[in-house]
């Protein structure tokens, strides 16, 4: 039987390691850098006219979609994806937004991956390049922003990007409309962590 002073020292132990574990997290080198770059740059790029225009005029347009809906939307991009024609995925990378985020990536020399704009449900109004799926809204990118209200910034764990063999990791941010204040939408951007 355990004695109550090693019960005790077992649940410190357990209580310290998960704290450590947590810190070490918070502390992970690539945080501070790309929250810096969130801050300097990404913040610029969503203040952009085109970006709050474009997100505003789909929420409007996307306003009273059901879950079955946006379900239905996302099967039909994951289709797409591997499909002849890709008519839905066509129309979002032809639009102006996604040609805004083009550009911003191309200007940032390497040092970013993908960008992509998400709306008030999740949704995607303009993306540098294809994503895997339409709807985003069941995801940490979407969630730990947009749900968490202005200022909110979100950055994920390094990952090996096999096709371009470099480790990446994803900033996102909540989108606020400077008329209102609100929430609209928020951005993921995918960082080169490698570059940093």
């Amino acid at each position: 039987m355990m004695s109550k002073t090693n019960l005790l020292r077992g649940i410190l132990t357990g209580a310290t390691a998960s704290l450590l574990a947590s810190t070490a997290f918070a502390a992970e080198p690539h945080v501070a850098p790309m929250t810096d770059f969130a801050n300097s740059t990404v913040k610029q790029w969503i203040a952009d006219n085109i970006v709050i225009e474009a997100i505003k005029a789909q929420n409007a347009k996307h306003a009273g979609l059901s879950q079955g809906d946006i379900d239905k939307l996302d099967q039909d991009w994951r289709a797409q994806t591997d499909a002849g024609s890709k008519p839905m995925i066509d129309a979002v990378l032809g639009n102006a937004l996604s040609a805004y985020l083009v550009n911003q990536k191309n200007g940032a020399q390497g040092l970013v991956t993908e960008v992509f704009v998400m709306d008030n449900r999740g949704l995607n109004v303009g993306q540098s390049d294809v994503t895997s799926d339409f709807w985003q809204g069941d995801e940490a990118k979407w969630q730990k922003t947009y749900s968490a209200g202005p200022g909110a910034i979100f950055v994920d764990e390094v990952e090996m990007d096999e096709s371009t063999q470099t480790f990446q990791s994803q900033l996102s941010m909540s989108i606020i409309d400077p008329a209102s204040g609100d929430v609209i939408g928020a951005i993921t951007v995918g960082i080169n962590v490698d570059a940093l």
